[in-house]
């Protein structure tokens, strides 16, 4: 029996050559970086492997926007044109789905995310992967809300309009039809 978090040859095949052709249609997101390694450190980590394949089959399109020399590790963004389709409509947190009391979401982004395995992307990353490209042109992203910002109800989220980043707030019980989340996963 196969454990939850792991992929048969055939899923690890695919998500590789997947990553692999996004990786080099898109050279402007990590210039200095060789495929050749971080196909070696993704092999070698097969639950970041199930949890890359998790944010494909979700929509998020990963890829390598940067490698950190000092930990050794690579970081994945979703970078979906739009926010990732199979991942709206959910509000920001459990406590936030729970104080709902009609009208309930399906789930909401922390718990999706771990149960991806990755985090939200901060705003200082959601910043970061705009220099790459315009993303949530159409949709917006709920990002890392400081826990001051959360303990007073509320959450934020992030979109790209008139060439600039816009960060807003929303009640954290909210969800819409063209806001999800966009992740990071170090690897």
């Amino acid at each position: 029996m196969r454990n939850k978090r792991e992929l048969s040859q055939e899923e690890r095949d695919e998500i590789l050559k997947t990553l692999k052709v996004r990786f080099e249609k898109n050279m402007n997101r990590h210039k200095d970086l060789e495929w050749t390694k971080i196909q070696i450190k993704l092999k070698a980590n097969p639950e970041k492997l199930w949890s890359l394949y998790k944010m494909e089959q979700t929509g998020g399109e990963p890829d390598v926007i940067r490698f950190n020399e000092k930990t050794n590790e690579y970081f994945f963004y979703d970078c979906s044109i739009e926010t990732p389709k199979n991942r709206r409509s959910l509000c920001y947190d459990r406590d936030a789905l729970e104080a709902r009391k009609e009208h309930k979401p399906k789930n909401n982004v922390i718990d999706v995310a771990t149960s991806i395995g990755i985090e939200l992307l901060t705003e200082q990353q959601y910043r970061e992967l705009q220099n790459f490209g315009n993303f949530d042109t159409k949709t917006s992203s709920w990002i890392k809300t400081p826990s001051e910002i959360r303990e007073l109800g509320g959450a934020l989220f992030a979109d790209f309009r008139y060439n600039t980043v816009f960060v807003y707030h929303n009640g954290a019980q909210s969800y819409y039809a063209s806001r999800a989340f966009r992740g990071c996963l170090k690897v």
